[in-house]
């Protein structure tokens, strides 16, 4: 009975690990790249939360960006929730932009709200503030 219980217990510890996927995989870990648009969508949610942004190009189109963030775990550590940005809230994001430049998709590395000074971090040097 012992044994079956490891051997499960072992099964279903491996799944999570194989349902994540590598960022390096998806992102260009060696490049970063800045948007800055309007909040569409914020989805508090594992195992990333996504920031929906739309963002006016030069051309005056307007392109939606799906940029992932960290896990509701780690954000919640550092004082983040799911009230934490709003729809029309004009953000600053910079991050490694996706590996298929088609998709519009990024990594955030870091935020700013420049309407109260709100910013966020994956580096240690940065940190949660208002």
């Amino acid at each position: 009975m012992k044994a079956v219980f490891l051997t499960l217990a072992a099964l279903l510890a491996s799944a999570s690990v194989w349902g994540h996927h590598s960022f390096a995989a998806v992102y260009l870990e060696d490049e970063e790249i800045t948007i800055e648009g309007t909040l569409v969508q914020f989805l508090w949610r594992n195992p990333h939360t996504l920031v929906h942004v739309m963002v006016e190009e030069n051309d005056g189109a307007m392109t939606r960006w799906v940029v992932e963030w960290g896990s509701l775990t780690q954000l919640g550590a550092s004082g983040v929730s799911r009230d934490t940005l709003r729809p029309g809230d004009h953000i600053i994001i910079n991050g490694n932009p996706g590996r298929n430049p088609d998709d519009n998709r990024m990594r955030l590395l870091n935020f700013q709200r420049p309407s109260d000074g709100l910013t966020w971090g994956l580096r240690p040097d940065e940190v949660f503030e208002r």
